[in-house]
Formats: C-alpha cells, structure tokens, sequence
C-alpha cells in the first residue's frame, strides 16, 4: 500500500487531452504524459513549482500511461517525476526530455517549434550519387585541452567538406552521455542533444547550415544497448529483477549485450518499441536529418557473446528494425536507413515486404577488410588480387548500392588500430610508402561499386588513431594540400554524371587479375558507351610498367581522366605517363579489345573515352 505521507491534499486534475510524450508546450503551460506501468502515483515537479512534489500529481490514463498539465510552466524550465512505488519514491528525469542539464541533471522544458527552418528546401542525393563523410562533432573541430568541439563549431568546419565534393556528412551520435567526452555509444538520454555540443537549436542549425551546403546529414543511432551509466531509462518505476534493468529492458538472460550486461532494450515489449520508433523518427521530422546510420544491429536481431546462446536470434529485434525501416520507406523514401551489421547479410537490405530488415544500405566488412590487408601487407607478394577482386565485385541482392564501402571508420582507427597511413608505415606515416598505398585505398572506395564513406581527416592524411580527446590536426590540409587535391579529384570524378557516369552504376567486371604482378583492372559501366564506361588499372607493386596491356571493352581512343602517380599530389611522385592510348581488336582478358598502358608504383589509372 502507497504510504503517501502527505500534510495536505496533492493537486489532481484530468489527463491531458493533448497527443504526445514527455513534455509538450501549449499556449499557457505544458503537458506531460510518462510510462510507468508500476507507479502507484506520479507527480511532475520542477522549476514551475518548486520542485515540490505535493502540487502537480499526474493522473493514470490506463496501459501504465500517466498525463498531466501544468499552467504556467515554459520553455527553458526544469523538470522531472517523483514515482511512488509501494515504499520507493524514485526520482526521475523523462525519458522522452527533448533537453537535459547534462547526463545526470533534470530533464529540461523545449519549444521545438522555436527554430526557424525558412528556406531550407534541400533534398536527399539519390543514394548511387552519394559520397558520405564521417563525422565526430567533439574532434571535427577543435583545440586540445578544455572541453570537446561543440555544433557552433562544427558548422564553421562545414565547407571544407564542401570543398572536398562529399554531399553527406554522417554524425557520430550525439545524444547524451555521462562525462564529457564520449564517442556517443553510451547514451543516458536518447532524445536529447548532448548538451556539451549545445542543444536542439544548435543540431537544428548544424542542419540546415548543412543543407544550404548541399550536405544531407545522417544520424547514429544506437538502439542495441542503452547507457551504462547515467541512464534515464533504467529501474524507471523500480526493480522487477534483481541487478536488471526494469520495465525497458530484457530481465533475463537476453539483457547481455558485449558493452552492458544488463543494457538491451525489451524488443519485444510495445511500449518499448514505441520508444524507439519515436526517436527514430524524431531525429528525421523534427530536425529534418536525411537519415539514420544503426550502430550494430547485430546484437538488435541476434544474442551474440558470451552470454546466452551464441547466435540465437530476437524476432522481435529484426521484426523492430523492420517497422522502423518500413516507415521511413513509408513517409520520406528518398531517406536513407543504413545498418552496421558487419556481417555481409543480405536479409539487413532486402525488402520488408520480401522478408528483409529493410534498411537502404549496410557497411561491407566483404570490402574494408581484404582491402585493408592488401595495402598493409609489407610485402608486395603478400597482396592477393584474388580477394582483392571479390571485395571489388561482392554485393548484396544485386544491388551495388546496398553496401557502404571504406577504408576507415571510427571502428577501424580506434581502440590502438592505425589509421591507414600508420598501418602502412608505421615509422613514416606521412612517408612515400604510406601516401601511394592509402591512394590506392582512396582510388578503391570511389571507384568500386557501392556508397563511398571516408574518416574525418583521411582526406587530409591524418595518421593518429580516433580519440574523443584529441581533435583532428588541421595543419595537415595544408601539409598535405595534394593529397587533399587527390580526395577532391576522386570525389568530383564520382559525382560527375555527365562524364563517368559508369560509377554511379551497378555493372562491375573485374577482367584483369595478375596475382603474379599485382595488378588488377575493372570496368564499370551504367549503360555503357563513351562516357559512361570506365576502367580502373591498380598497381599494388613497387615497379612501373612502361607498357602494361590490358583488355578493353570497346575500341579506339581512351584517355587517363586520374592518375594517382601524378607529381601534383606530392612532389615525389614519379609523374609515370599513363598513356592516352587505342583500343585495338583482338581478345584479351576476355573482353575483344586490348591496349597497352603506362603505369607507375603503387599506382591507380582510370580511363573513359570522349562522347
């Protein structure tokens, strides 16, 4: 029995008629509506009444939902619920708060119709257009020492990813999180901006500052764990199992994820997939993202450890991503949904309605992986062509554009893995060696088939591993001003329609392949002809060729668009000719043309012909 112990009467009104959870402005106060299926009573306190929890009980409306108004109350003002629980009194902040102190303040009142969106009429590139440039708003830009880069800073940053030609930026998440500095991975309130980047406003900003870019942004989400620490959501009206997470979480064996043990959210429960649909949303209505990127959906759809059954599957985890994807499909189709699952899974980007996950794109281990290994091998004979040609031509459900393809990630250049450059030469990171190979890396992502991503900084060679406390060495752009150019030259080829529209395709042959050399060669194409066709020549071998002969799939004049070998890119590239040279008949490689090309170390060709 609730043990009220109140000196005098607490104030009761009716629900809110008003649609919505957590806190939501109307003209003259704000409604509140919370979940707590165990409360006995719930009062809303804050700014607006002391903090006393005497003054404005909610009243339960059935189903565990509990509403409310309060008259006077407005934006900017703190708030949170006091649940009673048989002999608990819990204090809580919303797990729907739009704004939050910090990680482990109250929750805090917004106006989300406060943000001025005039004239922001941007549109999502079609997905075979896109060039995705990852992103952490703490270290994008910033100095070292004091506190993380914050989206104010961010937006200044903003045109170099112009200049460089990408049209996406991908945002590591930004919800918040305990401390300080953080990757994002860790959130205690997903509904809220992470206030050392500012606030719903300044992500607003950041957004629409990118638009006006021509930059689409995209979201990390991160819905296979919650916290560990500071977490809104946890115990939320009191304990059901000891050690375990309470009413949004599994209580058994299937809360284990490998960064919280008792942290999966309950998929299967509606009111928590409520919770997660909501934000999914919310990050592409209300701040108008042009998509989501999923963090691990491996441990949404499987348990996977060493917890449980290795590998057993959650139903109700994929059939989760698939209303989520299925509603975008829905509403903004032309808004991109990608998973990092890591595991070359088709069912992740197949149709809902064909079974599938639903999600537009996936990042491709079948990609970052071999090729990662043929470049770092120290020796030339340790590279294999033959894997090397599978990540170039892999794909899933014939799609080219299913797969994110990269070289770097935050994954891949953290924890003590190198960036590229390192891992080639880890003495000489900025040296000949580490240039020319990580070029033929940058040559791969643009040109393979599939949606190109890079690292903040890879543009410019940056060389030490991802830290959430050490921001991006900006002296390197200028340092490495040709390898700038290099990025931009690949970018601007990609996104060239009218002159290499064979990489906007899904057609890809790999019909060159010296294991014995080192050398590969493959021909993208749309519809094929001049203009659209494309050839790529990879040297991964320190030697040059003076003349190299390769297959063609039509005749006449080709002519080198890109050479990576050029001096132009650093000063102490050889400048080897390509050759603008002619197609003649004859069969090699299987294709009824064949012609002789130049070709330097460690260097990448791409060759079309003229309309």
């Amino acid at each position: 029995m609730l043990d009220m112990m109140e000196t005098t009467e607490p104030v009761r009104g009716a629900p809110s008629s008003r649609p919505g959870m957590g806190s939501r402005l109307f003209p003259g106060g704000v409604s509140f509506r919370v979940w707590a299926p165990n409360a006995d009573a719930i009062a809303v306190v804050g700014d607006f009444n002391d903090w006393g929890d005497d003054r404005n009980r909610l009243v339960h409306e059935g189903g565990g939902y509990w509403s409310g108004e309060v008259t006077g109350a407005r934006a900017g003002q703190r708030y949170g619920y006091v649940i009673w629980n048989g002999s608990q009194r819990l204090e809580r902040k919303d797990p729907y708060a739009r704004d939050v102190d910090h990680s482990n303040g109250p929750s805090v009142i917004v106006d989300v119709d406060s943000f001025d969106w005039a004239g922001d009429a941007f549109w999502m590139p079609a997905w075979n257009e896109l060039v995705i440039y990852e992103m952490h708003l703490g270290t994008f830009n910033d100095v070292q020492g004091g506190e993380p880069g914050n989206l104010a800073m961010a937006i200044e940053r903003l045109p170099h990813v112009a200049e460089l030609g990408a049209n996406a930026v991908q945002i590591m998440p930004l919800t918040e999180f305990p401390g300080d500095f953080s990757w994002g991975y860790n959130p205690s309130d997903i509904f809220a901006v992470e206030s050392k980047y500012a606030g719903a406003n300044d992500l607003k900003a950041f957004i629409k500052g990118a638009h006006g870019l021509g930059l689409a942004v995209i979201i990390d989400v991160v819905y296979n764990h919650l916290g560990p620490n500071d977490l809104t959501t946890w115990q939320f009206d009191g304990e059901l199992e000891p050690g375990k997470g309470g009413i949004y979480f599994y209580n058994d064996w299937r809360s284990w994820t490998p960064w919280s043990e008792t942290g999966r959210p309950d998929y299967g429960r509606g009111e928590v997939r409520q919770y997660l649909r909501d934000n999914g949303l919310y990050w592409l209505d209300e701040f108008h993202a042009d998509g989501l990127r999923w963090d691990m959906t491996l441990y949404i759809r499987t348990v996977f450890g060493d917890q449980g059954d290795p590998g057993q599957a959650l139903p109700d985890g994929f059939s989760l991503m698939q209303w989520i994807n299925r509603e975008i499909g829905t509403r903004w189709p032309w808004k991109i949904s990608i998973a990092e699952d890591l595991q070359d899974n088709p069912w992740l980007t197949r149709d809902v309605d064909a079974g599938g996950a639903g999600f537009g794109s996936q990042w491709a281990a079948n990609f970052v992986h071999p090729v990662r290994r043929a470049l770092i091998a120290g020796r030339d004979e340790d590279r294999s062509m033959a894997d090397l040609r599978e990540a170039i031509s892999s794909r899933y459900n014939g799609d080219a554009f299913e797969r994110v393809i990269y070289t770097e990630s935050h994954d891949e250049v953290a924890n003590g893995r190198a960036r590229l450059p390192q891992d080639i030469a880890s003495q000489d990171p900025g040296g000949w060696f580490a240039r020319k190979r990580s070029a033929l890396g940058a040559v791969l992502v643009f040109t393979a088939p599939g949606i190109p991503m890079i690292f903040q900084g890879q543009e410019f060679l940056e060389d030490e591993w991802f830290r959430d406390i050490d921001p991006l060495d900006w002296s390197k752009k200028q340092r490495f001003v040709g390898i700038f150019r290099l990025y931009q030259d690949l970018v601007r080829m990609r996104r060239d329609r009218a002159r290499f529209a064979g990489l906007q395709g899904h057609s890809v042959n790999v019909f060159h392949c010296n294991d014995a050399d080192k050398v590969i060669a493959f021909h993208r194409w749309d519809r094929g002809g001049a203009g659209d066709d494309v050839i790529v020549v990879l040297n991964l071998a320190n030697r040059a060729y003076d003349s190299y002969t390769i297959g063609f799939p039509r005749p006449g004049d080709w002519r080198v668009r890109f050479n990576s070998d050029w001096s132009g890119y650093s000063s102490d590239f050889s400048n080897h000719p390509g050759y603008h040279m002619v197609a003649k008949p004859g069969r090699y490689d299987g294709l009824d043309f064949h012609g002789a090309i130049g070709i330097g170390p460690y260097t990448a060709l791409v060759l079309t012909q003229e309309h």
